[in-house]
């Protein structure tokens, strides 16, 4: 007796899979889901500078923005949760790094992966269009994940999934073909837990599921341009790009497997940032030293004015030569951190070691 063939949609999720997608589901092409709630959220000024949110806010209604005839969303999922999960020992005058940033930028690997799948769909359908998604288009890509079957959204408005936590990157294919959809994940698993709540340290969730946006650590060490409040630098403790402080607590990631993508392993040199060597980098050295990461994302200004702040929070004297010398960096952002960074530090050694900071001062 024949076997019979594997219908399409199965052959898909089997060929995303190859790809190196540990999640993949089918979501209807119908308007997004949590809109209104975008509508509410950008009301709010939850957003802060992030301006492309209100300017592509209409264009998030619906997929047909990206894919006019768009019928069905593939969304896929790419564990990138590092495989020593041990407490980060960091050594003085270093910054940690999300661990989303710690290897190649993840868009690119997710958009040439979901291109293979397309080529490889347009290959069982002669004739068939999509579109990869990974971030850069106007798609609320959390909705039709939950829509697609793989996850909830937590407290901390992350999407969740119980074997892989929340250490996942998601990409999504929309295609002009018509697919039979997944179940939604309509359940939410995380109960009267409160821990990625209580653990932010500059309070960014003025309610669960909901994030201002303007608190947050990664929002102000990666999409904020320009100075960051005074009674924010200190929350930021020493997180020089991103946070994951809301993720590490999730009860969700603890057993949550590491990711085996070679492309998004971490790298020992983006592990953590030496933020005195930051500080001596010239733009031309700045796009060397991170191309082709995320950490270009802030910019110059925004990593070297993270830096100071680090070690202004560490408050190590040993760092004030290199603040010293940022005093007349020529970005008016970094020289303002490097300046808060100093009072600081000297505020510290004036109550601790008088005579160590008068040295130091006489070193710079």
């Amino acid at each position: 007796m024949m076997k019979s063939m594997p219908t399409l949609e199965l052959q898909i999720k089997q060929q995303a899979n190859a790809l190196g997608f540990e999640l993949v589901g089918i979501a209807p092409a119908a308007p997004a889901d949590g809109f209104a709630q975008l509508q509410d959220w950008l009301d709010r000024g939850y957003a802060g500078e992030m301006s492309y949110m209100e300017r592509q806010a209409e264009a998030r209604r619906h997929p047909r923005s990206i894919l006019s005839d768009v019928q069905s969303v593939v969304m896929v999922g790419m564990n990138y949760k590092p495989a020593d999960e041990a407490d980060q020992l960091l050594s003085p005058g270093f910054g940690r790094v999300a661990r989303y940033a710690r290897g190649t930028d993840y868009h690119e690997v997710l958009r040439r992966r979901l291109n293979q799948l397309l080529a490889y769909i347009q290959k069982l359908e002669p004739g068939a269009r999509g579109r990869a998604v990974v971030d850069t288009a106007p798609l609320l890509e959390r909705d039709f994940a939950r829509r697609a079957g793989l996850g909830w959204f937590g407290k901390n408005t992350m999407i969740l999934n119980k074997r892989l936590g929340s250490y996942f990157f998601l990409g999504a294919l929309l295609l002009d073909i018509a697919l039979p959809p997944d179940n939604a994940h309509e359940a939410s698993h995380c109960g009267t837990c409160t821990a990625c709540l209580d653990a932010c340290p500059t309070s960014a969730f003025p309610a669960p599921g909901v994030l201002d946006s303007r608190l947050c650590i990664s929002y102000l060490t990666i999409e904020l341009r320009g100075r960051i409040d005074e009674e924010l630098c200190s929350p930021m403790g020493d997180w020089v790009f991103g946070c994951d402080i809301c993720q590490e607590v999730c009860p969700w990631n603890k057993k949550a497997p590491p990711g085996n993508e070679e492309s998004l392993l971490s790298r020992p040199d983006l592990e953590a940032l030496n933020c005195v060597e930051l500080l001596g980098l010239s733009e031309e050295a700045f796009r060397d030293r991170f191309r082709g990461t995320a950490l270009t994302r802030p910019k110059r200004s925004g990593l070297l004015r993270n830096a100071a702040l680090v070690l202004g929070n560490q408050g190590d004297a040993a760092a004030i030569p290199a603040l010293r010398r940022s005093l007349d960096d020529p970005d008016a952002v970094v020289r303002e951190a490097a300046a808060w960074a100093i009072e600081r530090i000297e505020e510290r050694e004036k109550q601790n070691d008088p005579s160590r900071l008068r040295r130091l001062i006489t070193q710079a």
